[in-house]
């Protein structure tokens, strides 16, 4: 039998336009207006399909946020309201971007705003879907989800188990295995398309990887363990039963998406299961700004999105931008002008500036990173923040000389794509106990909490596990799993530590004490073996101390696990980058990071072929256009000043046959001639070059030399 929603409230009538309703929608474009309104006087019998092309910087959250507000003013239950985004973050600012926007018309009746439960990630509204359907799809409810490295790990474990470590020839590792079985879960292509196209090295093992990934899926289901990709897989093939499809569907009136040019295949499959004939189905994105491929995203979901419905969606394009000055768009929108595929559009902005983007070539990466520095102070002083500022690149690793140079000159930054939360051993150990606590079949959890007892190794924990898992039986696993721990036999160096790790564990696992101060008793028991194991104990303990109070906003563990797996904090202790003391600071970021963000001034590292694109990034049309995309993304980020640097050679290490030497670069090919009126181009530096010493200034400074290294002598004397 299906979950049967629960029925909707009695809605208000729809609100007829007033100088009160009005007020809220005046600020709002004619292309945003028309985005808002589309089908809102018929909410509960929506139209066809919508698409809200945004352009870069052209209010897209807002335009979203007041169509969600104006659809429950004019009556849709917003119980009724699907909302999906790419982040937690996003998803809790929509919410109170809509509760106020609703406010303001409503009044009294905003609460109605509040009632917008179902908003949040793909990946977190799969959760919760999947454990409602558990029982349906043959899920335990209580299945925990791994994170990508514990994935990794699983992996691993499987692929030890099977011999492939083993081999004369050396085996794919575990982090590659996992990205090669993630792609072709996201794409929808075969192993062996995946192989050719992104892996080409791994292409004898297609066989062995066929296998691996057979008993990877089987050690998932055999442990109730999901991965982020199997969130999206099986409530994909869930909303492909035609019996569940309908039940899900007539769930929600209105499903709204954003970013949606960052879907992959499977989020597609899963919006078109919920409202095949588009009605109430909007999408909000920008072809121009799809650069996730490597994600299995795929531009051709937006492209294609219209053609899906009959008739097609109706499409509105938000042109008017909000952020970057005239000059700024006129070059961004002749790069991406050039692409060979994407939504006509043309941003504009009432925003006036006599300052052309700058084209600087420098002579090597050494003179960009001084460049990048002297032009940032100089900023600095005409009293614009470091924080207003920020270098993107296409690579991590394309900083380096500026952060040495940075360093040097004693100038904070933070440099986006540090470790997060879920990456810190400390806060994995905690995690694995509440996991494990809560799923006793959870192998890789439970592996990595034995061995934090002394005198535990990998064969006891392994030992420990089946005598778990084979005392479960066909039964509920909590309910034996501490008897298990108690009658092993634990190793004589474990023994003083035992008898507390049994106790902890049957609590937990037996639920004895509420949530969240459960969290607090797993704490005091982690806390020696932090002591133990680790130098900067009292720093990672921050970590552990935050973890607590953010578990004391979740009404339960499950939830708590759900959602810190699925939108992990920033770590604090860890090497995450930010300054713990200058309240200022400069930001370091790669262009992926850095999307949806914008400051005043911003620079582009490495402007020239080889980087921008990327070496890698030019064996189709398809990644050339992905990389010219994030050359716009990057240029589409700065508000007043926008410097593209363009260093005319490279020093390169260690290159095969070569050795050392430098490397002569030319102008990203996504800036041909005829687009440089559009830049003010230049060399760097513009100062002339100090003339050659005269013979009688080197014989004066002769003399002083010796002069000041007598001085220095008479000083030990």
């Amino acid at each position: 039998m299906l979950p049967v929603a629960e029925p909707a409230p009695s809605s208000p009538s729809p609100t007829s336009p007033t100088s009160d309703t009005a007020a809220w929608l005046a600020k709002l474009n004619d292309a945003q207006r028309e985005a808002v309104d589309y089908g809102a006087d018929t909410p509960v019998a929506p139209p066809g399909a919508l698409l809200v092309i945004a352009g870069a910087g052209s209010g897209k959250t807002n335009t979203l946020a007041h169509r969600v507000a104006n659809l429950v003013v004019k009556g849709a239950d917003p119980r009724r309201i699907l909302l999906l985004t790419f982040s937690r973050r996003a998803a809790l600012e929509m919410t109170r971007r809509v509760t106020r926007i609703a406010g303001a018309a409503l009044g009294a009746r905003a609460a109605l705003a509040q009632g917008l439960t179902w908003s949040g990630t793909f990946h977190s509204v799969g959760a919760r879907l999947l454990r409602e359907y558990a029982d349906l799809i043959g899920l335990a409810p209580a299945f925990t989800i791994n994170d990508r490295e514990d994935s990794a790990d699983l992996m691993n474990l499987v692929r030890h188990e099977l011999g492939l470590s083993a081999k004369e020839r050396r085996f794919p590792a575990k982090g590659t295995c996992f990205a090669i079985y993630s792609r072709v879960v996201n794409t929808g292509a075969s192993l062996g398309q995946v192989l050719d196209k992104a892996f080409p090295w791994c292409r004898e093992w297609e066989a062995d990887l066929r296998m691996l990934f057979a008993s990877y899926v089987e050690a998932k289901q055999k442990q109730s363990v999901l991965d982020y990709d199997d969130l999206l897989l099986y409530w994909s093939h869930m909303a492909a039963e035609p019996a569940i499809a309908a039940d899900l569907s007539g769930r929600f009136d209105h499903v709204l998406v954003d970013e949606y040019q960052d879907t992959n295949r499977l989020q597609a499959s899963i919006l078109l299961a919920l409202k095949p004939d588009g009605r109430g189905l909007t999408v909000v994105g920008d072809d121009a700004q799809s650069i996730y491929s490597f994600r299995g995203a795929t531009v051709r979901n937006i492209l294609d999105f219209p053609a899906h419905f009959d008739p097609p969606a109706k499409q509105v394009t938000l042109e008017r931008n909000y952020r970057s000055s005239a000059p700024i768009l006129a070059a961004s929108n002749a790069v991406i002008e050039l692409a060979s595929e994407r939504y006509t559009k043309n941003l504009w902005t009432d925003k006036a500036s006599a300052q052309r983007p700058r084209l600087v070539t420098v002579a090597d990466e050494a003179d960009q990173a001084r460049y990048i520095v002297e032009q940032v102070l100089e900023a600095r002083e005409q009293g614009m923040k470091l924080k207003s500022q920020a270098v993107l690149f296409r690579a991590a690793h394309h900083s380096a000389a500026l952060e040495i140079e940075l360093t040097r000159r004693n100038i904070p930054f933070v440099k986006f794509g540090g470790l997060k939360f879920l990456d810190s051993v400390h806060v994995k150990d905690v995690l694995a106990v509440l996991r494990w606590a809560e799923n006793p079949r959870d192998r890789v959890a439970g592996f990595r909490v034995v061995q934090l007892l002394p005198g535990v190794g990998p064969a006891t924990a392994a030992k420990v596990l089946d005598e778990v898992v084979a005392r479960a039986g066909s039964g509920n696993p909590a309910d034996t799993a501490g008897g298990a721990l108690a009658a092993f036999a634990a190793p004589a160096r474990a023994q003083e530590d035992w008898n507390s790790f049994v106790k902890l564990m049957s609590s937990v696992y037996g639920r004895q004490t509420p949530w969240p101060a459960e969290f607090e008793m797993v704490r005091r028991w982690y806390e020696p073996h932090l002591e133990r194991n680790h130098e900067d104990a009292a720093i990672r303990h921050a970590d552990v101390l935050q973890m607590e109070s953010i578990a004391g906003t979740y009404p339960s563990r499950e939830r708590f696990l759900t959602e810190l797996t699925l939108d992990p904090p920033d770590a604090t202790s860890d090497e995450s980058g930010v300054p713990l003391i200058d309240e200022d600071y400069l930001i370091l970021s790669t262009i992926h990071s850095a999307k949806g963000q914008e400051w005043r001034n911003v620079f582009v590292l490495n402007g020239v072929d080889g980087c921008i694109p990327s070496d890698l990034g030019t064996g189709s049309e398809e990644e050339i256009d992905e990389e010219r995309r994030l050359l716009y993304v990057a240029m589409t980020r700065a508000k007043e000043d926008l410097h593209i640097v363009v260093p005319q050679r490279f020093y390169v290490h260690n290159q095969t046959h070569m050795g050392d030497r430098h490397v002569w670069a030319s102008r990203t090919r996504f800036i041909p001639a005829h687009l440089m009126p559009l830049f003010d181009a230049y060399a760097w530096p513009r100062v002339p070059v100090p003339s050659a010493p005269t013979a009688a200034g080197l014989a004066a400074a002769a003399q002083a030399k010796i002069e000041i290294g007598a001085k220095l002598r008479k000083m030990w004397d």
